[in-house]
């Protein structure tokens, strides 16, 4: 078009969004005591994260819909740290699998809010934490359990808190559900 400069180019590339989700297998979740709920939240996950970006499952076994790498065993730290050594490094979500509200726009929030050489970071009500968009796969450090969120704060020197329902609210028992 006449008055616009030629890019050989092509249009602008939207970053590409890596998503890895973590997911101890139907029977990880023994506090909801259904592992079909379990999957189904699972699926909500990956349906959303499949959507926006290049998803993997860290898990015991494959999970269809996304790329499957292997769960070393030993928590859901030890699992993320495999995943983002196979990875390699640059900007990523890590999105847990039990979040039943997550939506499209959560993700791109979380993306959105990572800070140069930082984390975005989405706790849960119980102060553990739900998802991080990390700047760089090295930044990470396996901090998860009680009062997660606020070592991660601590150690990302800088980050940002995303709060949004569907980041925020997990289902960890049949009482969580009830509330959501």
């Amino acid at each position: 078009m006449r008055g616009q400069p030629r890019d050989d180019r092509g249009p602008a590339a939207a970053p590409v969004i890596r998503i890895v989700v973590p997911y101890s297998g139907p029977h990880g979740k023994t506090r909801l005591g259904d592992p079909e709920l379990s999957r189904a939240m699972l699926g909500h996950v990956l349906a959303a994260a499949s959507s926006v970006g290049r998803t993997w499952v860290v898990s015991p076994e494959p999970i269809e819909g996304a790329e499957w790498i292997r769960d070393p065993g030993g928590g859901q730290g030890a699992a993320i740290e495999t995943a983002l050594r196979e990875i390699g490094p640059g900007r990523v979500l890590v999105v847990n699998a039990d979040l039943p509200s997550l939506t499209v726009d959560d993700l791109h929030a979380l993306h959105d809010a990572i800070p140069e050489r930082g984390f975005a970071i989405a706790p849960a009500r119980d102060g553990t934490t739900n998802a991080l968009g990390l700047s760089d796969t090295t930044l990470f450090a396996p901090l998860y359990g009680p009062g997660s969120a606020a070592r991660f704060r601590a150690h990302a020197g800088r980050a940002v808190v995303v709060e949004r329902p569907g980041l925020r609210d997990d289902v960890d028992t049949p009482a969580d559900l009830v509330t959501l």
